[in-house]
């Protein structure tokens, strides 16, 4: 099968999964870029590059680095505050993936099982998923593949997401903080 390059939606009611077209999880030391393995470096470098372009970036911190559960959770949450200050970006926490009917406010919170309706309300054009399960992330992140035109970043403690368009897989803190530094890096470098 030959390797699918992803796309930037919105694709569609029912978006086909990239893993039917061909997309692979990266390796350790590796990362997808719009369905493209490359090194982790790449990934993290692509990440920072769209989060700082963005009109509206925002971060999309899940219970994983919300509940201070364990040592690395709380490490990974005070990167991910730094983050957002670097790029600048919003935080919207998704704390629990319970469905939140009858009425959410995007603004505040995204609901995991809609979430096109929070990037829709927010006019986000480039999010990034850090501390949500697997399994919830994968659906979210077709959800916004299939009917948004925003970028998505998934950072996963595990393999990475292959729905995201960019992935980077076994997450920790110092992860997220090599992503604080590349932000850093090309800020200083941009024409003022």
């Amino acid at each position: 099968m030959s390797q699918h390059e992803m796309t930037v939606g919105p694709e569609g009611y029912l978006a086909t999964p990239v893993s039917s077209r061909g997309v692979v999880l990266p390796s350790k030391g590796e990362g997808l870029v719009l369905g493209k393995v490359v090194s982790e470096q790449q990934a993290i470098d692509e990440a920072a590059r769209r989060l700082l372009n963005a009109k509206n970036p925002t971060i999309f911190p899940g219970p994983l680095v919300l509940w201070a559960w364990n040592e690395q959770a709380k490490q990974e949450a005070k990167v991910v505050k730094a983050l957002a200050k670097a790029i600048p970006a919003k935080l919207i926490p998704m704390p629990d993936y319970r469905p939140k009917y009858p009425k959410i406010v995007p603004e505040k919170e995204i609901n995991p099982n809609h979430p096109n309706l929070t990037i829709w309300q927010n006019k986000i054009d480039v999010c990034l998923f850090v501390g949500v399960h697997c399994h919830q992330s994968n659906i979210a992140l077709k959800i916004i593949r299939g009917g948004t035109n925003c970028f998505t970043i998934a950072l996963c403690t595990f393999n990475g997401d292959d729905e995201a368009h960019i992935t980077i897989r076994d997450l920790t803190a110092a992860t997220i903080q090599r992503i604080v530094d590349a932000v850093e890096r090309l800020k200083r470098t941009r024409p003022s």
